[in-house]
């Protein structure tokens, strides 16, 4: 059985590309950087190590690649697949669709045999983006085809991949914990089931989980970390105030979860518990400035801060320290990064209000602005974090 996957990454290697070796396919990964797709093509293997005690390492065996840039061989690799999956970020989706729409054009013509093609990004169903950014790109005769046919049923994935250090640039650091959901009613009738991958009949309320527990968590403990001039989410998480913060964001985003999809409460406790501890893995370096960058993203509408702090507001949980998280974000003056760079020139030409205002869609005057607006202040000012 043969995969392609696109995005041959940390996430690419450490987690979807161990998961598919491990369940019987052969692995080809298609990426841009050409130095780890000339070592996966000489070497057809890498070696995985979890962050533990023990570390544990395996070699991934059976893979190859090919340049992201040599649009024929990715489309005939496509067109010869059992299954497509991704890891590359939902903004570079539109890149890749070009190459995924001509493989299915000769696929199509070809055979019928079912393909999916998982868009394993985090967002909210990045493989209904996915399958609109090729859609896009097909005739109407290939698209009718591709309807019986092809299907992109989301997903939700989770598992922690740091910055590596590895003298080896194919090796890489995961930890231990990880999860991949994916949409059962949007697969092919009689799919073969992954070992390793969980199918829900329901993934809305998965990808919002993670998506508030972990995402939320996980950036609210780099922005306060940042805040504090901490270096790791580690250390953030060794101080007793932001840990503290973290657990408050998420009872805040909890109570929302369990409201509107009914998770069992206790449950979700245990689920938040797991996080906490997630966080505080000290076998791991996850540093505050990956886990920040990109905050104008972190603090769109329908992103891991603003989107549950509206919806918690409208069920009537004050969103106070999700807007103290947004705040800390607005405060990540990351030089490297040029979204935190955008939003401090933005702050510095129109004011912080206008600027809460543009990037996360929340009007003045509204109390979850006035709240963001508040703990900006009270942070400037040093009274708070």
């Amino acid at each position: 059985m043969k995969a392609v996957h696109f995005g041959a990454g940390n996430i690419g290697r450490g987690f979807i590309g161990l998961v598919l070796s491990a369940a019987g396919y052969e692995v080809c990964f298609v990426d841009v950087n050409e130095t780890l797709v000339s070592l996966l093509q000489q070497r057809g293997e890498y070696k995985v190590t979890l962050a533990g005690p023990s570390r544990e390492s395996q070699t991934v065996r059976g893979v190859t690649a090919i340049s992201g840039s040599d649009v024929p061989r990715v489309a005939e690799a496509v067109a010869s697949a059992e299954l497509v999956t991704t890891a590359v970020g939902v903004g570079v989706l539109q890149h890749i669709a070009g190459a995924i729409a001509q493989g299915l054009e000769a696929r199509l013509q070809r055979t019928d045999a079912p393909l999916h093609i998982i868009a394993c990004e985090n967002a909210i169903g990045g493989s209904s983006i996915l399958k609109e950014q090729v859609y896009a790109r097909l005739s109407e005769a290939t698209r009718g085809k591709a309807d019986a046919c092809v299907f992109f049923p989301n997903a939700a994935v989770d598992r922690i991949v740091p910055l590596q250090r590895n003298e080896d640039p194919l090796e890489v650091t995961v930890e231990p914990f990880f999860e991949w959901v994916v949409d059962r009613s949007a697969m092919a009738p009689g799919f073969r089931e992954l070992t390793g991958v969980h199918y829900a009949d329901r993934l809305q309320p998965y990808i919002e989980r993670k998506l508030f527990t972990v995402n939320t968590g996980h950036c609210t403990a780099a922005y306060l970390g940042y805040a504090r001039g901490f270096e790791t989410i580690q250390e953030a998480m060794a101080d007793a105030g932001i840990a503290r913060e973290v657990r408050q964001t998420l009872e805040e985003t909890g109570a929302l979860l369990v409201a509107e999809h009914g998770f069992d409460e206790r449950e979700h406790q245990r689920y938040i518990d797991t996080i906490m501890e997630r966080f505080r893995n000290p076998y791991l370096r996850d540093e505050v400035v990956r886990v920040g960058r990109s905050p104008i993203r972190k603090l769109s509408p329908d992103d891991r801060l603003i989107r549950p702090a509206l919806r918690a507001f409208e069920r009537g949980i004050k969103p106070w320290h999700l807007a103290k998280a947004a705040a800390a974000a607005l405060l990540f003056d990351c030089a490297e990064d040029p979204e935190a760079a955008e939003l401090q020139a933005a702050i510095r030409t129109d004011g912080i209000g206008q600027t809460i205002a543009r990037y996360t869609g929340i009007p003045e005057g509204h109390p979850v602005h006035a709240l963001i607006l508040q703990y900006y202040e009270q942070f400037l000012n040093r009274k708070d974090f």
